[in-house]
C-alpha cells in the first residue's frame, strides 16, 4: 500500500509540474526572447537558453524611451492609471456589495438584477456608444475614459464582495446598532475592516486589467507621452521596417515586474479572499 500510495504521489506531482511548466512555458520564452535577436527569435524553435546573452535589448529599450516617449513614463502612466482605477474599484464596489447586503430597499431585487445583467454584456457592444459620449464631453485624449467609470463599480467585485458580507455573522450589526453606531459606522467600523481579504483579492485582480489593459488605451489616448506600457509595447512593432522582437520582449519582461511582485507579496491575500469571499455562488 505503501508502495501504491507513493507511486501515485509521484505521478500526481509530475503532472502537476509538467501542466505548470506548460503554462509559464510562453512567459519563460519571451523572457528568453529578451537576450536574443531577431536571428535567432525567428529561427530558434523553441529554445529557452539564448546562444549568446544580449543585454543590449534592454538598452535599446530605454534609448528608444527616451527618444519617443520622454524617459519612457508609460511604465509611471500605467501605473497612475491602474493605481487609481483600482482605488476607485475598491471603494465603489465595496459600499455597492454592502447596500446590496446589508441595506433593503425598494427595486433592490431589480437593481442587483440589472447589474448582473451587465457582467454577462460583452465589452465590445458598449465600445462605440462610449466612445460617442466621451468624445462628446471632450474626454478623448485623457485619463478620464480609462478611470472615471470604475468610480462607479464593478459588477463582478461587488458580486465577490457580497457573498463575503453575507458570511459576516448579522448579529454585529446589531450589536453595533444597539450601541448607536449609524449604517456608516458599521460600514467603516464592523464591515470594511472584515473585508480585508476580498479587498486584496480585488485590487490584485483589478491592478493586473487596468495594468495589462490594451484596448482602452489604444481608443482614447492619441498623445504618445500619455501611452501605457502596453501601447508603449506595441510602438515597437513598426509595419515599415523591421521589428526589433528583442527589444519588444525585453520591455515586455520589464512590464511584468510590477505584475510578479504585487502577487508575490499578496499571495496568499488572493488565495484567502477567493476561498473565503464565496465565489462558488
Amino acid at each position: 500500500m505503501r508502495t501504491k500510495h507513493r507511486i501515485e504521489s509521484v505521478l500526481y506531482h509530475v503532472l502537476i509540474c509538467g501542466f505548470g511548466f506548460i503554462m509559464i512555458y510562453p512567459v519563460l520564452w519571451m523572457i528568453s526572447g529578451a537576450f536574443k535577436n531577431n536571428t535567432e527569435i525567428l529561427n530558434g524553435g523553441l529554445s529557452l537558453i539564448p546562444e549568446v546573452w544580449r543585454w543590449e535589448n534592454f538598452v535599446k529599450r530605454l534609448v528608444r524611451f527616451r527618444r519617443h516617449f520622454r524617459s519612457g513614463h508609460s511604465s509611471k502612466n500605467s501605473l497612475i492609471v491602474a493605481g487609481v482605477s483600482t482605488f476607485g474599484t475598491v471603494i465603489s464596489s465595496a459600499c455597492v456589495a454592502y447596500a446590496f447586503s446589508r441595506i433593503k430597499f425598494k427595486g433592490s431585487k431589480i437593481w442587483f438584477t440589472a447589474m448582473l445583467c451587465t457582467m454577462m454584456l460583452p465589452a465590445q457592444i458598449i465600445l462605440v456608444p462610449q466612445y460617442i459620449i466621451y468624445n462628446k464631453l471632450g474626454w478623448v485624449g485623457t485619463y478620464l475614459p480609462l478611470i472615471l467609470p470604475h468610480f462607479f463599480g464593478q459588477a463582478f467585485f461587488i458580486y465577490q464582495m457580497m457573498q463575503f458580507i453575507k458570511g459576516i455573522p448579522r448579529e454585529l450589526d446589531e450589536a453595533a446598532t444597539i450601541d448607536g453606531c449609524s449604517r456608516y459606522s458599521i460600514f467603516t467600523r464592523i464591515i470594511l475592516p472584515l473585508l480585508k481579504p476580498s479587498i486584496v483579492t480585488t485590487i490584485i485582480i483589478q491592478f493586473y486589467w487596468k495594468w495589462d489593459d490594451f484596448m482602452g488605451p489604444m481608443i482614447y489616448l492619441n498623445k504618445p507621452e500619455m501611452y501605457t506600457a502596453s501601447l508603449a509595447i506595441k510602438q515597437f512593432a513598426d509595419s515599415s521596417s523591421t521589428t526589433d522582437y528583442g527589444a519588444m520582449f525585453a520591455m515586455s519582461a520589464l512590464s511584468l515586474i510590477p505584475v510578479f511582485l504585487i502577487f508575490l507579496f499578496f499571495n496568499k491575500y488572493l488565495v484567502e479572499g477567493i476561498s473565503s469571499s464565496g465565489l462558488k455562488g
